[in-house]
């Protein structure tokens, strides 16, 4: 098990990952990535069960994730790849012609560590529910967990799959909603407020755990084990992350400007400068 400051370590190389990928080629979303560094990082480095270097889409035995949001590609690669899926290196191909990693997460390339093409949003949890069902099937007592933006359930189809989910007492299953209130044209509030998320997935039979600080590791660790401990009681579970987008770099913080703009040459130094490197850049 990592130490502390070893999760935060990794985490502060992931953010230098991010700002370098979306700078090099001009394109990419940095800002949600940014928010949620320390949730997958803590996931890959602490909490899930996984063979990255036999990576096969049965995964039996093996707990899975699922990257519902995949405009936030740019986290999940840097973590899959310093979690031993591919190679570090390969990170310098970001959203170039005929990479693996494109700009949104697929398929069809053949990367270790990806199971579902996602970037359509509102998709993730209705594979992530079906991926937990299987699982049930096989006698596999292994855990499913996803993320999704909270912009991200202004599409309708969430709402179907959280009251099916429910519904069908799918209770090996952890989503984490991010919640940073904010998405590309703006605040979530100022595009389709949302109400009370907690209330609504509890209404559709959900528990929800609500964690304010989204973006401290520690406290990730604590409510993700909490979740688990829900688990197997007939009810899905909801962690509701309250993060802040473009954690890490200051004039990325408090703004949804950085929801797909890369940093100039000059923002990328600062960006670096912020996030000294802890271990090796690729």
């Amino acid at each position: 098990m990592a130490t502390i400051q070893e999760l935060k370590d990794f985490t502060q190389q992931v953010r230098r990952d991010i700002v370098r990928m979306v700078h090099a080629v001009n394109s990419g979303h940095p800002g949600g990535s940014l928010g949620c560094a320390e949730y997958i990082t803590v996931l890959y480095q602490e909490i899930m069960k996984y063979d990255a270097s036999n990576f096969d889409m049965d995964g039996v035995g093996e707990d899975f994730f699922f990257l519902s949001n995949g405009h936030i590609s740019p986290v999940f690669y840097s973590v899959l790849a310093r979690s031993g899926y591919f190679p570090v290196s390969e990170l310098a191909t970001f959203r170039l012609l005929d990479s693996r990693l494109q700009g949104h997460p697929t398929t069809h390339e053949g990367l270790p560590g990806i199971r579902i093409a996602s970037g359509s949003l509102g998709q993730g949890m209705s594979v992530a529910i079906g991926a937990a069902q299987a699982k049930k099937l096989n006698g596999d007592d292994r855990l499913i967990y996803s993320l999704h933006g909270d912009g991200e359930l202004q599409e309708g189809q969430n709402w179907e799959a959280i009251m099916y989910a429910a519904g069908k007492k799918v209770d090996n299953y952890i989503a984490a909603i991010d919640v940073n209130l904010k998405q590309i044209d703006g605040t979530t509030d100022e595009v389709m407020p949302m109400g009370s998320l907690k209330a609504k997935f509890e209404a559709f039979g959900w528990d929800v755990l609500e964690v304010e600080k989204g973006n401290d590791i520690e406290t990730i660790i604590a409510s993700i084990k909490e979740a688990q401990a829900l688990t197997g009681k007939g009810k899905p579970v909801c962690i509701l992350l309250y993060t802040e987008m473009g954690n890490g770099i200051d004039f990325m913080m408090h703004t949804h400007a950085w929801h797909g703009k890369a940093p100039n040459d000059e923002q990328l130094e600062s960006a670096l400068a912020q996030n000294p490197a802890t271990l090796g850049d690729y």
